[in-house]
């Protein structure tokens, strides 16, 4: 099976200290200009597997070239490590592309050549198998294909994460795509629910202004929602409350 090294790549979370505020009055507990979700942290070589389905989100076509992505990873929240795979929704030239990818930090997303579209229900695994050798498995159940990879990884395994994600192009960390809700369940991490909080949660913010947030995690804290935020969107998105989009 061939793949194709692209310039896309995701990057570390990068806090947003200036609009730390913003998380905290609306309930949630960081902020970074790349990433919207949840993550969760620990000591070194405490995440040794994680897992989750999503459903791959629509992208409104832009004139204006737009890019983002939905995946599950370890590392990255509070280092600059990061083993990851999940899938990429862009509108360049205004034509939508879907597709389907695997990273590990510092090199750039390694694009799976299989079919993915808007609405495909995605399942992902990321397992460390003995010390520095990882399986990253990723299924799309509506098109019946799976991709599986033994890959090399010494991170420190301090940090665990379900994100949305304005992923770097080039030099420059780009525009969110205008995507659907894109909804994460069957969250696990070491084989077990996360049992995210609030707290877990992280906001996103670019020049200023806010570009997608989580909803409450589920009854059984291993689901949620994040939805992307536009300009007409109502103002209690910054209330004391979180924000609750149905999961």
């Amino acid at each position: 099976m061939g793949q194709v090294n692209r310039l896309i790549s995701s990057k570390p979370c990068l806090k947003d200290k200036l609009n730390t505020g913003r998380a905290v009055s609306s309930g949630f507990g960081w902020t970074s200009s790349n990433w919207s979700g949840y993550a969760i942290s620990g000591k070194k070589g405490t995440y040794r597997r994680i897992s989750a389905d999503w459903i791959v989100p629509y992208v409104k076509p832009t004139v204006k070239a737009t890019y983002s992505s939905a995946w599950i990873g370890i590392d990255g929240f509070r280092n600059s490590s990061l083993i990851q795979t999940g899938t990429g929704h862009e509108s360049v030239n205004g034509t939508v592309r879907y597709y389907a990818w695997w990273e590990i930090l510092p090199a750039a997303e390694t694009v799976i050549p299989l079919p993915v579209s808007p609405g495909d229900h995605m399942r992902a695994s990321i397992v460390k198998l003995s010390p520095g050798k990882w399986c990253i498995t990723l299924r799309n159940l509506s098109k019946n294909w799976v991709f599986r990879t033994i890959q090399r990884y010494q991170g420190p395994q301090t940090s665990a994460e379900w994100i949305m994600e304005a992923p770097q192009v080039g030099q420059n960390i780009a525009p969110l795509s205008k995507v659907s809700l894109v909804r994460f369940t069957c969250c696990r991490v070491n084989g077990s629910s996360p049992k995210l909080k609030a707290q877990d949660g992280g906001i996103m913010v670019q020049n200023k202004t806010l570009q997608a947030v989580p909803s409450l995690p589920g009854p059984r804290g291993d689901s949620f929602s994040v939805r992307r935020i536009y300009r007409k969107s109502h103002p209690a998105v910054y209330s004391i409350n979180p924000i609750f989009t149905r999961t």
